[in-house]
């Protein structure tokens, strides 16, 4: 969306009917200004900005489209050499209003920025994936405000949470050009002299309620009161007195209660039922937001929702567009996204080493779809890393616990940045903190330890494996003793640890990568199908045998969209369908066959 003249933008009453817009999907106000649009970059390659006080610039060299990054053609600049300092620079000005306080968003920077407004600097951000915001009512001036922010983000850092952001200057095997600097929403709201800052929802489906919590700008003495509804009909009216800046509330849902009905309300794949929430504070902020009753678990060698056995027909995705890169090329293209998922024939998608825009997780909400959310690696072990990890995974695990379509957390995948875990105990330490921080701040969901092999405690044994033949996966995935015995099919060994079995699934989480390239060029994928017949024949191959195994509880099939040099995807990268799309779905949701009993 862009509004360059700052105008008020006015959002839905009902969060769960919003138009995906709004750049933070489940804490909404009615009125807020998007400053995406035009403003102007400057590289500053010798690093010579702070000393020569270009926060207080009013312009720089190049016109520049945000949130798109500079790498990509959206941005207006398509430069994807290296730039390890940027500067942008926005003029803007602030329309009358009513509210006391004027609040900065930022959705993501990466990797590392300062913000100045008006010659101020309001603070400091690290992490590339996660949001933040400054108070800047002192800082406006009258007429034209100029808006400032300088990044850091260091090709080669590879101590830096960096995804398959490639760290070479073309791209080489699955890593792709890089997304610097802003590549998330900018927006501004005017808000009450105390306000609701973050807030978290966590549902409790047994007990038929939802446990809520508040953090506000400041320490207040307040009512909060809470307006819980479905489909415009009122499920819960509740206050609470508030005396601190973070608010806790149980509110009981008293439809629940009727155990012949509560499944009416639960959202699930086949009914995404969304809950809308009013909020108000006595200071006089109101936000909206939703969520979704539900529950996960894993149990038995299957994957619970609401207490009931799932299949996860699962597809990887990158998140990734040719010219906008990890940016989406429009508030409308996550929509898209989630859709065409959908109408493939999967139930869940893992998104690869990205945090999405959360716009991606409302349509999955909206839509149900059920997400893996995997954290982006960093490519060594080090304190550095370690700190770094840990800080944004669990600021990522704050931004996005309310989202019911979020249904497991991924903190590594294949021993990236952790390549020594099978011989070095500190590693191993450290995979197993990350996996027991991830289950104390949010103990709802399973936890993937280490996501394709080499797993120490994890709550799915999950596993990558590119073979080509169907033959040779059905055989493989025949029995459970048969994938854990020994080495795993990438050499690697499966499990590292000797923590019990408690029953976790075991799920096929990459497989498949067959290229189709029907243009030829010199991509690549793990198998290379020759025609439109040989694809559909190769791809029904891998999945009928995935289908037939008694053991497998899901999979998820690598990949939807071509990416870069990757032509492996079920869909080109732009999002065109190799084979019909109707043949596509008829092999992806096959019937399973020799299930066990």
């Amino acid at each position: 969306m862009q509004n360059d003249g700052a105008q008020p933008i006015h959002a839905a009453v009902r969060a769960s009917q919003q138009s995906g817009e709004y750049p933070r999907p489940q804490l909404m106000r009615e009125n807020w200004v998007d400053l995406s649009g035009s403003w102007t970059l400057r590289f500053d390659d010798d690093d010579a900005g702070l000393a020569a006080g270009w926060h207080d610039s009013r312009g720089f060299d190049s016109p520049i489209v945000v949130p798109f990054p500079p790498e990509s053609a959206d941005s207006g600049i398509g430069d994807t050499g290296f730039h390890r300092v940027l500067w942008y620079h926005h003029a803007f000005t602030v329309e009358p209003h009513a509210e006391p306080r004027t609040v900065l968003h930022f959705g993501a920077v990466d990797y590392r920025c300062s913000v100045w407004l008006n010659g101020i600097m309001l603070g400091s951000h690290e992490g590339g994936n996660t949001p933040f915001d400054f108070d800047v009512t002192t800082a406006l001036v009258e007429g034209e405000q100029q808006l400032v922010v300088r990044v850091e983000d260091d090709p080669l850092d590879v101590a830096q949470p960096r995804g398959k952001q490639d760290w070479k200057l073309e791209p080489h095997e699955v890593w792709y050009h890089r997304t610097s600097g802003i590549w998330q929403p900018v927006w501004l709201e005017h808000v009450a002299s105390v306000s609701i800052k973050t807030l978290a929802w966590r549902p409790d489906v047994p007990s038929g309620t939802v446990r809520l919590e508040l953090d506000l700008s400041q320490r207040a003495s307040h009512t909060a009161n809470v307006r819980v509804s479905f489909d415009g009909v009122e499920l819960a009216n509740q206050s609470v007195t508030v005396e601190s800046d973070h608010v806790e509330l149980v509110i009981p849902l008293q439809r629940q209660r009727n155990g012949q009905d509560y499944e009416q309300l639960l959202w699930s794949v086949d009914h995404p039922r969304l809950l809308d929430a009013m909020i108000t504070l006595g200071s006089g902020d109101v936000v909206h937001s939703y969520f979704g009753l539900r529950s996960v678990a894993v149990e038995r060698g299957s994957f619970m929702l609401n207490d009931r056995p799932v299949y996860l027909r699962s597809v990887l995705s990158q998140g990734y567009w040719p010219s906008s890169h990890l940016a989406a090329p429009s508030a409308d293209a996550l929509r898209a996204e989630v859709q065409l998922i959908k109408d493939l024939g999967f139930n869940a998608a893992r998104v690869h080493q990205k945090i999405e825009d959360p716009r991606f997780l409302f349509w999955a909400d909206r839509l149900g779809l059920l997400l893996w959310e995997e954290m982006p690696s960093a490519y060594e072990f080090s304190a550095t890393a370690i700190r770094r990890m840990m800080t944004e995974w669990a600021d990522v695990i704050q931004r996005d616990a309310s989202h019911p379509s979020v249904v497991t957390w991924v903190p590594f995948n294949e021993s990236w940045g952790v390549q020594h875990i099978a011989h070095d105990p500190a590693v191993r330490d450290y995979v197993r903190a990350l996996w027991h921080l991830t289950k104390a701040l949010d103990p709802t969901r399973p936890v993937v330890s280490n996501d394709g092999w080499e797993h120490l405690d994890s709550d799915i044994w999950s596993v990558h494996d590119y073979e080509s033949s169907g033959d040779v996966l059905r055989a493989r995935y025949a029995s459970a003793s048969s994938i854990f015995d020994g080495l795993g099919p990438a050499g690697r060994r499966m499990r590292l640890g000797t923590e019990p079995d408690r029953g976790q699934p075991i799920m096929l989480t990459e497989f498949g990568g067959i290229k189709f390239a029907p243009q030829g060029d010199d991509s690549w994928g793990y198998s290379t199908a020759s025609s439109a017949a040989d694809f559909a024949s190769r791809l029904s191959a891998v999945l009928d045998a995935t289908l037939s195994s008694p053991v497998l509880a899901g999979f998820c099939y690598t990949q939807l969209t071509d990416t870069g040099q990757e032509t492996n995807g079920l869909v080109t990268d732009a999002r065109e369908p190799k084979l019909p799309l109707d043949q596509l779905r008829a092999i992806i949701t096959a019937p399973r066959t020799n299930l066990a009993g």
